[in-house]
């Protein structure tokens, strides 16, 4: 259980972040997409759409269209993330209002790229931190819940719709460069929820488990969870009891995690996936070197 100082402290924690996330979109929006007449995807793209049509604040525009979505997150997601998504898109509007930021560039390539990276700053942080500042993934997710249909194709569509009719009724050229904001942000936004170190999970099965764990600890000193696999049937039969090795790594890594395993067995079982998220254990720091000898040493001093 959490201390209630420890809550009260994670939670300004998270509103100082969106608050940040906040200042960060909004001199996307504002320094360098509204003024040149650019799109992103999602209900900012759709806000920024009518603007060069109607004379309307782009804080009302934000405030009017993201509406539907809460309301259809109000029904898929959690009370909690929509309270604070209200919070942030109000919070964006009223910084949009009020604050003008100076333009910075003209040059539609720097517009574009510089754009898209603090739109998706912005996005990012307040993401990770519970709350949504577009209401596209909150439609992602309300119709991945009633017909399974995943929640980036779903904003793919939504975007590939909205960017057609850019180019129908603008021009192709800002429709393009819109496209480019909103890979970037894309890009970014993925950065920014998932890390920028890109870790790989690995599950080895093979009957040298007790030298590969070795191995492992002494020339990469990650950390493993051991599971204890049972007798099985495969193309050489029936399988003695065995350690089932379960390791995860920088991506940077993986080459050298085959080459310890192929010196070992050249016939072992790997399993390789990709992981998302990663908290807590020896992973973010591996073991020095020395300190993966003393243990691979010790382990082989107790037969463990």
């Amino acid at each position: 259980m959490l201390s209630k100082r420890t809550k009260i402290y994670k939670s300004l924690s998270e509103y100082f972040q969106l608050f940040a996330a906040i200042v960060f979109a909004s001199i996307g929006l504002n320094a360098f997409l509204l003024p040149n007449g650019f799109l992103d995807g999602g209900v900012t793209g759709v806000a920024l759409l009518i603007k060069t049509f109607v004379d309307i604040n782009l804080s009302y525009l934000l405030i009017i269209f993201s509406i539907p979505f809460l309301i259809l997150g109000y029904y898929t997601v959690s009370k909690r993330i929509i309270m604070k998504s209200i919070i942030s898109i109000l919070g964006l509007a009223l910084f949009i209002h009020f604050e003008n930021f100076e333009t910075l560039t003209d040059d539609k390539l720097l517009i574009s790229i510089f754009g898209g990276l603090f739109l998706g700053l912005g996005i990012g942080i307040a993401i990770r931190n519970g709350s949504v500042l577009d209401g596209s993934e909150i439609l992602g997710v309300f119709i991945n819940d009633r017909f399974g249909i995943s929640i980036g194709k779903v904003i793919l569509v939504f975007n590939l719709i909205l960017f057609s009719i850019t180019a129908f009724l603008l021009t192709v050229e800002v429709a393009l460069y819109s496209i480019l904001t909103y890979i970037v942000t894309a890009k970014v936004t993925d950065l920014i929820i998932e890390g920028f170190e890109d870790f790989i999970g690995i599950t080895i099965v093979s009957k040298e488990y007790e030298a590969i764990k070795l191995a492992i600890l002494k020339e990469l000193g990650a950390g493993m969870t051991i599971y204890k696999g049972k007798k099985g049937f495969g193309s050489k039969g029936n399988i003695q009891d065995f350690d089932i090795i379960h390791t995860i790594i920088n991506r940077i890594d993986i080459k050298k995690m085959y080459r310890i395993v192929a010196d070992i067995d050249e016939h072992a079982f790997i399993i390789e996936f990709d992981v998302n998220s990663v908290k807590g254990g020896v992973l973010r720091r591996y073991l020095s070197k020395k300190k993966g000898k003393k243990l691979a040493t010790f382990l082989t001093e107790h037969n463990l």
